[in-house]
């Protein structure tokens, strides 16, 4: 079977999320598998380097996994011909600068979320991609979550009949640092640092919304800072000068309308760290990461409120789970894969950089909606 070379650069990857997700579970799996299986049989392997500003922390990293080519110097690596894709998973407020070197090198851009920290200059990257000709992609992976794609099987099924509305609960308690450390980093509680979790959140509402339950219209938004002091990861006390909660609402094309709780200071009473229960006339759904449960109109009970007698009707019995009829694999996995296709051959993709400039916009609507206290229009955009 044929095989070619696809190299990648990846920066940014010495994170949690960008080594476990993105190198390990994604770009090494795939290397691991053989690569990625083309239209016409032949096979694209990829060949990463791994790039950083800590050179020791980026060759120790390489060497954990065998990974043979690294680097400390980005400029050099974007000089290589033959690496084709640029990937970044580094912090927000260096993207756009780093997908412009990169861009202006010649190569696809791939990226996590946010694409930038506000709307002007997402859309720059996004023109700036587009002039160039470059391929170019923005990772919306919650799309590809067993328990969404459940849901997704359920919406074009017909199993909702005309879809009424949408509850998500996002969030668990992250403690403050002192007595238990941070299971996140304290840039996430600074707005100067890029942090909040507005801006780390609705971005992935937004392509959640549009993509299942309609696109999203409108939006009314109330954010907090709940926990005002925390402990970095030295012990030393900080203020915590972004939210660290978002409590929104938003209307959707159809007439949905969906509500959404994003916290990192909620203690979890439900079946998954996020949660979505979807509401229409012939039936509802409740969705997790993993797992979907069901009830039909045909099988829903009939409860009369009466607060002067203990409910006799045990709720959660009276639902039904969604088989796991396909296995999924990981959902940064498939879209890495959807990528390459897309570089390799020209393969149809629909989560380019214009979708995470999408993202960005919903996060300055959410502000913009929490500063002024009133629901805010979201316009469609144009590059």
């Amino acid at each position: 079977m044929a095989q070619r070379r696809l190299g990648i650069i990846m920066h940014g990857v010495t994170g949690r999320m960008g080594m476990n997700q993105h190198l390990i579970r994604s770009v090494l799996a795939i290397r691991a598998q053989g690569g990625v299986t083309l239209s016409d049989g032949s096979r694209v392997v990829p060949d990463p380097i791994l790039v950083g500003r800590n050179a020791d922390k980026v060759r120790e990293l390489a060497q954990r996994h065998g990974v043979e080519r690294w680097s400390g110097d980005l400029d050099e690596a974007l000089a290589n011909p033959d690496d084709a894709i640029f990937f970044d998973a580094g912090t927000t407020q260096m993207r756009p600068a780093l997908l412009e070197r990169a861009i202006r090198a010649g190569k696809h851009v791939y990226c996590e979320k946010p694409i930038a920290t506000g709307l002007d200059e997402a859309m720059r990257i996004v023109r700036l991609a587009r002039e160039a000709g470059v391929k170019n992609g923005t990772v919306q992976d919650k799309l590809f979550l067993p328990g969404l794609q459940k849901l997704r099987m359920l919406r074009d099924s017909g199993f909702f009949g005309r879809m009424l509305s949408v509850r998500g609960e996002f969030g668990y308690w992250v403690f403050e640092g002192d007595w238990q450390p941070a299971q996140r980093p304290s840039w996430n509680y600074r707005s100067e640092d890029g942090g909040g979790i507005i801006l780390d959140m609705i971005c992935h509402w937004r392509y959640v919304l549009d993509n299942l339950f309609g696109a999203v219209k409108s939006l009314s938004c109330l954010g907090a800072t709940h926990i005002p002091q925390r402990r970095d990861e030295q012990g030393r006390p900080y203020d915590a000068t972004a939210d660290d909660a978002a409590y929104a609402t938003f209307e959707l094309e159809g007439g949905v309308i969906a509500q959404i709780n994003s916290s990192w200071t909620t203690r979890v009473y439900r079946d998954d760290l996020v949660t979505f229960h979807v509401d229409g006339t012939h039936g509802s759904a409740v969705a997790g990461l993993t797992d979907c449960v069901i009830q039909p109109r045909q099988g829903t009970p009939r409860p009369v409120w009466n607060p002067d007698e203990k409910q006799t009707i045990d709720f959660y019995r009276t639902w039904q789970p969604v088989p796991d009829n396909q296995v999924c694999d990981n959902g940064f996995k498939v879209q890495w894969e959807m990528f390459i296709r897309h570089v390799a051959e020209d393969a149809p993709y629909a989560h380019g950089l214009i979708e995470g400039a999408k993202g960005v916009q919903l996060v300055e609507c959410a502000m913009q909606s929490w500063r002024e206290r009133r629901w805010v229009d979201v316009p469609a955009l144009t590059v």
